[in-house]
């Protein structure tokens, strides 16, 4: 486990770390509806997928504006590709929006994750603007130093049994067939985005204790390289509290939560819960309709 890290990166361990995370405030919207943040992770956008959740993606990458952006692994599903190519125009359309994100004056910074473990081939090159690295860490406008990794080195089955992981993304595409059926009909009737996987995830006992453990591993290595906290993805469940003394985030996923994590200009952090929000408008004009 590496943990070794460049100079200039260390942090005085005798400073206050101001752990917490900043209180829950609603994102600044410009006057033209945008959202401004300064900083934004997203992960697990799984490109090449029938699950990924371009659409809704793409209007976010439309309306949410940052001066650095993270995408923080298993941003293009290679394990899928090889299986079966699939790649339709708004997955295309996805990856021409980050780039023009680029040429615009975002930062954009990938960290590879499993699925998309052929990047790690070309860490410290840049590809149309995008940086490649393994792994980042991340200053937040209050001081706070975050460190950035996508964290399925700290998942054992990835890690050591490849092939119970390649099983268990067979049968996880299969839920997810079924859940786009059942979304399809929720989003008629204005409902926002359920996914059945995340439901099982949370009500068996054995997901629930994988999520902690993993929550519990990657805070300790970030507390064991001296930092404020970690931000990552692989585990598909947002999540932004106190683990063993230090700030845990996740930012979730865009194939079954549909979130973000955001730093706005002043350092608080928020999980931007994107299908909630874009689901409102919908049922707002049903219960219009419903009204007239």
């Amino acid at each position: 486990m590496r943990r070794d890290l460049p100079l200039d990166l260390t942090v005085d361990l005798n400073a206050d770390p101001r752990l917490q995370p900043g209180p829950a405030h609603p994102a600044e919207e410009a006057e033209s509806g945008d959202l401004r943040m300064r900083t934004v992770w997203i992960s697990d956008l799984h490109l090449g997928t029938p699950g990924c959740q371009a659409g809704a993606l793409l209007d976010f990458l439309k309306r949410v504006d940052c001066d650095t952006l993270y995408l923080v692994g298993d941003i293009i599903d290679g394990w899928q590709l090889r299986r079966q190519w699939y790649w339709p125009q708004q997955h295309n359309d996805v990856v021409q929006k980050l780039l023009r994100k680029v040429r615009k004056g975002t930062r954009v910074v990938f960290v590879p994750g499993n699925h998309d473990e052929f990047a790690r081939r070309y860490l410290g090159h840049s590809f149309g603007g995008i940086e490649v690295q393994e792994e980042a860490i991340h200053i937040l406008a209050d001081g706070r130093r975050l460190w950035v990794t996508h964290g399925d080195r700290f998942d054992g089955v990835v890690q050591c049994a490849r092939w119970l992981a390649h099983l268990g993304d067979w049968a996880y595409t299969r839920v997810l067939s079924w859940n786009h059926w059942l979304n399809s009909a929720r989003a008629r009737l204005g409902l926002p985005y359920w996914s059945l996987s995340r439901y099982l995830k949370l009500k068996v006992k054995r997901a629930v204790a994988y999520v902690d453990d993993f929550e519990v591993a990657v805070a300790r290595e970030a507390k064991a390289r001296g930092l404020d906290g970690v931000v990552c993805g692989h585990i598909h469940h947002a999540e932004l509290r106190q683990v063993e003394g230090v700030l845990y985030a996740n930012d979730g996923d865009w194939v079954e939560s549909l979130t973000a994590l955001a730093e706005h200009p002043d350092g608080r952090l928020e999980i931007l819960d994107w299908g909630a929000r874009s689901a409102r408008p919908q049922a707002l004009k049903l219960l219009t309709a419903a009204a007239s």
